[in-house]
């Protein structure tokens, strides 16, 4: 029976995580249209406050026009059409061709120079235009993700809740970061065991909830809940967000270099984000908590409390 209720569970997650494929294409037009309805004239019964209006809502169109889909289209771009096509041609088009070249010209020891200019050409390439681009898009990439949870958020929920104060604001910030890079290594760790099935599977166990974590956390930052919350409500519910994440860990497993893996990650994540906001999770379904995020939240706690200064215990 519990084994029934997980993949249920599972499986439910999963269907909620593959909305945003479709929410994305008409999520736009219902915030446009909602604005329109919310600032008709008939609402309005003084002229004087009907032109107020009018001019208010012409300002607000302009600055607050609904770009979710034109947002995911940049990511898009920026992250396929860019980054991930400059590796692609780099890779199996100018190093290629250089190759051939040398062959041509028939150089003595070809072999050895080839070598040594690949290895040129591969850190030149690297400093030059994958290291700024990649840093340049991750920053990007975290300004677009924004602000599409937060026009998916004010839409579905109105204004955000959250009242952190700048001093909490910047702690839960850090110890958020502290934990995800913990994870990370964590989710390293678990993939270098011998046995492959098992590594395998701990490993995208692993990798889902910290996407669900990633995904949810928009959301859940804007509802006022604390980092301790967002974990917590994982590893009790783990089930489910096991299978909203599921989809993303396996196809940013697929590729074998870390940066491709990246630019699938930046190009599909928008829609996580889309669906993480419109769903509703499936809670309390059994007992079992699943405490993958313990490990390192008690190695954060020891380091933050020893650089930073003391902070509640999660």
């Amino acid at each position: 029976m519990a084994l029934t209720e997980i993949a249920k569970t599972v499986l439910k997650g999963l269907c909620d995580s593959l909305k945003g494929t479709i929410t994305i294409f008409y999520l736009d037009k219902h915030i446009k249209d909602s604005r329109t309805q919310h600032n008709s004239p008939s609402r309005n019964l003084n002229l004087a406050h009907l032109r107020i209006s009018s001019r208010q809502s012409l300002v607000t169109s302009k600055v607050e026009e609904p770009k979710i889909l034109w947002r995911t289209f940049q990511c898009c771009l920026l992250n396929g059409g860019v980054f991930w096509l400059s590796l692609i041609m780099f890779e199996y088009l100018l190093l290629p061709t250089l190759q051939h070249m040398l062959l041509y010209l028939e150089f003595n020891n070809s072999s050895n120079i080839w070598e040594i200019t690949k290895l040129c050409l591969n850190w030149t390439f690297g400093m030059i235009w994958v290291l700024p681009l990649f840093i340049l898009s991750k920053v990007i990439n975290s300004l677009w993700f924004q602000d599409i949870a937060d026009s998916a958020y004010r839409f579905s929920r109105g204004r955000p809740t959250q009242t952190f104060s700048v001093s909490k604001l910047v702690a839960d910030n850090l110890f958020s970061i502290m934990i995800q890079t913990f994870f990370l290594v964590q989710c390293m760790l678990v993939s270098k065991i011998p046995h492959s099935l098992i590594s395998l599977v701990l490993f995208h166990v692993h990798m889902s909830l910290l996407y669900s974590l990633y995904s949810f956390e928009y959301k859940w930052y804007n509802m006022g809940w604390e980092l301790h919350k967002r974990l917590t409500y994982i590893e009790n519910n783990w089930s489910y967000f096991l299978g909203f994440g599921l989809p993303l860990s396996v196809f940013t497993a697929i590729p074998s270099s870390y940066l491709i893996s990246g630019c699938v990650f930046s190009m599909l994540f928008p829609l996580f984000i889309i669906s993480a906001n419109e769903a509703e999770p499936v809670t309390n379904v059994f007992d079992f908590k699943l405490q993958l995020f313990t490990p390192v939240i008690l190695i954060s706690n020891g380091l933050f409390n020893r650089t930073i200064g003391p902070r509640p215990q999660l």
